[in-house]
């Protein structure tokens, strides 16, 4: 891989994450003038941290993001029913959520995203992560297999969004290779 994973100030970097996301998830300028604002106001959160993967000549080409999970925030209020019918409620504490990892297609499959996810996770004082996928086989959810996550919920319904996720949880450190 010759990218460099590091800190990333998201905030000040948000358009160009936003740009990856766009490219590499499918999204329209509106949504991700929807999705700026929901960044920015993510970052304020206590515990929020974000990595990215840069080229060599500083191109971000891929980002993650998370916090540690608060059960008063959107996504926690929406999946929560989900868990708990799952008997997996309990994943909702004490758990640093993965909110985004995206990677831009012409730079995925080389171990960026595996290398994002592991570093911002290393870091957790939480003893394990969960996360929202799409509900679908894909490189992906792979992926988050591969380190060690596995299904909590399944066909779990966000308002507005056109498929259902998964929710995924793995202890911490996440599975090496």
């Amino acid at each position: 891989m010759d990218l460099v994973i590091g800190p990333l100030d998201l905030p000040a970097h948000v358009d160009e994450a936003l740009a990856v996301q766009a490219v590499a998830f499918g999204l329209g300028p509106d949504e991700v003038a929807v999705r700026r604002q929901i960044v920015l106001r993510h970052m304020t959160h206590g515990g929020a941290r974000a990595l990215g993967a840069t080229t060599p000549e500083g191109r971000l080409v891929g980002f993650v993001y998370g916090m540690p999970n608060d059960r008063t925030h959107w996504w926690s209020t929406v999946v929560q029913p989900y868990l708990r019918a799952q008997g997996n409620e309990g994943w909702l504490d004490e758990s640093f959520v993965i909110t985004e990892l995206h990677v831009h297609p012409a730079h995925q499959n080389r171990g960026a995203g595996r290398a994002l996810i592991t570093a911002i996770t290393d870091t957790a004082a939480e003893p394990r992560s969960i996360l929202s996928a799409i509900d679908t086989e894909s490189p992906a959810r792979a992926l988050y297999r591969s380190l060690g996550y596995r299904d909590l919920a399944r066909r779990v319904l966000f308002p507005s969004a056109p498929r259902p996720y998964a929710v995924m949880g793995a202890p911490l450190p996440l599975l090496r290779p």
